[in-house]
């Protein structure tokens, strides 16, 4: 009987790397076009890995090309590209025959052999519709020095400029080598393919000055952080509502308590800092006001300090006496004059002081953001955000409107703007826009509906960038992030100079997989704690969906656990007072403190209990060729999935071969997953639902009858 229990709604990958004795061998092969014409040039580029270095002198290199037939027309080396990479260019004729044509790529390294298949098209004609993207660097900003400025476009392209703040036509100046910049000036730029396809046109703003400031601001001198309302009333006001400022809003994603407006400011619990009830002004040491507690909109427009966001050079320290923030200037490399001379929109670095620090430790908290991610050159560690990848800032995904900013992740409560961060934009992987297309393979593309892109090219989290340097003091820099806490074990924190409960880091983690349409449950201050029977731990946050729920698509989770303490009477988990705590070490004083801020009686019994949460993954994207392959998650009869198990989380048959297999026939001969699936799915149509417990009738057109 044929051996279906592998059977699943995802299908392979572009690229198969075999597995053999020694797994740190690896090896990718892929074409630039998913299909081609005949006549048309096939670019291929195969990559040789031991864990994450090239193999630059492999016994074999191997490249084999077959028609639609099974004909075999190449059998030949690949060319050393260095570092690892092969490439190879085959020329297809005039008549070639189309359909689906066969890449193989096999390697050999001390014996370690290793075999790799893509499986592009060739047709009568292929439509590039795919606009060109191109990258500028350095980004527009604040310079006291000209700037050396170079355009790369991401295919072959024309590339069109104008430095006058006029929009680029094919009739302006074409690029061909970096622009020297020594004057404020307003570049604007696209590109124009070989198929005649156009970007949109981008700007960048490059200010150029002595102090590095131009305009309104060359000549102000800083009086304090209201001086900003004298020009810009409207943003102060607009942040005055936004997330950012109240650390709070309406709970349009929160399933569980609808109507309710909660947040960080006071409702909001995690298995970190628990809740700033008693501390405000340690938590808010990252809130972009001027050190008073957020309350109304006149009140914010009052203690918004803009320089937080807006200029990189800034610091501040909070005064002790007044509780407000001041300049920092001591530990400043530019005077407070300077300072609002030269301001600029967000850099990386100033979303990076407070969102990678989170927790009370750079990368402690969310498991895919560091300071190291706004300066690394490693592509491997972050592809979107080093500087040798895209670059990209902050913004370029978190877009805002009116300072209100888009983004919001799992186990966070407030939604500070309707428009949602995504992929497939007009920017950025246009061509997957669709959520079926984009990829090099269909089998590929049928996962876009359910499987988030973050599940594939995040593989592993809490990952160490190549450049990054370890402080042997502080033990920051290695990126390692936080899996568990107990605050039951006070222990010094040199790095932060206070007591701190006892906290477990790791690098390279797996991450933990689950169902999410974009809703969560979460847990409050004052709500009574509920176990969660698959954990045995009390849930704080957890993304909502189901293998059948709509909208829903499969991502990947930092699995976070703390020890805390619940009052014993109600079930309420305690924010205990970390102040105190932080100060003195001394448990049940903080804990006792925190009963006392809750309106509960000090004396009360309570006990330690472990509570967890999940956290979505969203940062430190792989470069594609490190991206997840098909037997991390689906396996083979041999080699068992390493990285999930599907079938633990609904894609196990409904029922034993012996039932499922004879809806349709009797006895087979034993298929890979892989055939079978195929066989079932992709060429006979038929629905999920024969094997499993849930249809994919709708969304893919399957077939529920025979």
């Amino acid at each position: 009987m044929k051996n279906l229990s592998g059977l699943v709604c995802f299908v392979v990958t572009l690229a198969v790397t075999t597995i053999a004795s020694a797994a740190s061998y690896t090896l990718t092969i892929t074409t630039d076009k998913t299909s081609y014409a005949p006549g048309q040039t096939m670019n291929i580029t195969a990559v040789f890995k031991k864990d994450s270095t090239g193999i630059t002198s492999p016994s074999k290199r191997e490249v084999r090309i077959k028609d639609s037939s099974g004909k075999e027309l190449v059998k030949t080396r690949m060319n050393n590209a260095g570092s690892g990479k092969y490439t190879y260019a085959y020329k297809l004729s005039g008549s070639a025959r189309t359909g689906r044509y066969e890449v193989r790529g096999e390697f050999e390294s001390n014996d370690n052999k290793r075999t790799a298949y893509s499986y592009p098209q060739v047709a009568t004609s292929t439509a590039d519709t795919t606009a060109p993207v191109t990258s500028v660097s350095p980004a527009g900003g604040n310079y006291t020095t000209a700037q050396s400025v170079r355009l790369t476009a991401n295919e072959a392209a024309t590339i069109y400029y104008t430095t006058n703040g006029s929009t680029p036509t094919t009739a302006s100046a074409k690029y061909s080598t970096a622009l020297t910049i020594s004057a404020t000036t307003t570049l604007k730029y696209f590109a124009r393919d070989t198929a005649g396809n156009n970007e949109a046109v981008k700007t960048a703003t490059y200010t150029i000055s002595s102090t590095g400031g131009s305009g309104p601001h060359a000549n102000l001198t800083y009086t304090g952080v209201t001086m900003c309302l004298q020009c810009h009333t409207k943003q102060a006001t607009d942040l005055a509502g936004s997330v950012h400022y109240k650390w709070e809003s309406p709970y349009d994603k929160i399933s569980n308590k609808p109507g309710v407006t909660g947040g960080k400011l006071n409702t909001a619990v995690n298995a970190y800092c628990i809740n700033t009830l008693g501390n405000w002004n340690g938590c808010g040491s990252c809130h972009i006001g001027a050190g008073a507690k957020p309350g109304t909109i006149a009140d914010a427009t009052r203690n918004i300090d803009c320089l937080v966001c807006h200029q990189k050079d800034y610091k501040r320290v909070r005064n002790s006496t007044t509780g407000l923030f001041e300049p920092d200037t001591t530990n400043m490399t530019i005077s407070m004059d300077q300072a609002v001379q030269t301001l600029h929109k967000p850099v990386k670095s100033n979303c990076l002081q407070c969102h990678a620090k989170g927790g009370g430790g750079d990368a402690l908290k969310r498991g895919d953001l560091a300071m190291i991610n706004g300066t690394t050159t490693d592509r491997n560690y972050d592809v979107h955000m080093a500087t040798t990848g895209a670059n990209l800032s902050c913004q370029q995904c978190h877009t805002t409107t009116n300072h209100h900013v888009a983004g919001r992740g799992s186990d966070l409560r407030p939604t500070d703007s309707t428009v949602t961060v995504g992929c497939a934009t007009s920017s950025c992987h246009s061509n997957k826009a669709a959520l079926n297309a984009g990829h090099v393979t269909t089998a590929i593309n049928t996962h876009l509906k359910r499987v988030a892109c973050q599940t594939c090219h995040i593989p592993a989290y809490g990952r160490k960038a190549a450049d990054a340097v370890l402080d042997t003091v502080t033990g920051f820099g290695d990126q390692s992030t936080e899996t568990d806490r107990t605050w039951a074990a006070p222990e010094w924190s040199v790095a932060n100079n206070r007591w701190e409960p006892t906290v477990v880091r790791a690098n390279n983690l797996k991450p933990v997989y689950a169902f999410f349409d974009g809703s969560s449950w979460v847990y409050d201050l004052h709500d009574v704690a509920v176990k969660d029977p698959a954990t045995g731990n009390y849930k704080i946050s957890r993304p909502n969906g189901g293998i059948n729920t709509a909208n829903t698509k499969l991502y990947p989770f930092k699995y976070k656990t703390s020890t805390q303490p619940i009052h014993t009477a109600s079930g309420k988990l305690i924010a205990l007072n970390t102040s105190v705590y932080f100060k003195t070490a001394d448990v049940a004083a903080a804990i006792q403190s925190g009963l006392t801020n809750m309106g509960l009686n000090p004396g009360d019994p309570y006990t330690m209990v472990k509570a967890d949460e999940y956290q979505m993954l969203n940062h430190t994207v792989a470069p594609k060729a490190n991206a997840l392959q098909c037997t991390a998650c689906h396996g083979t009869t041999s080699v068992p999935a390493t990285q999930m198990n599907l079938k633990s989380m609904g894609y196990a048959l409904k029922a034993s071969e012996s039932v499922v297999c004879v809806q349709c026939h009797g006895s087979e001969d034993s298929l890979s997953f892989t055939k079978v699936h195929s066989k079932h799915v992709a060429d006979r149509k038929y629905d999920c639902s024969f094997c499993h417990n849930f249809s994919r009738a709708a969304e893919r057109g399957l077939k529920t009858t025979k």
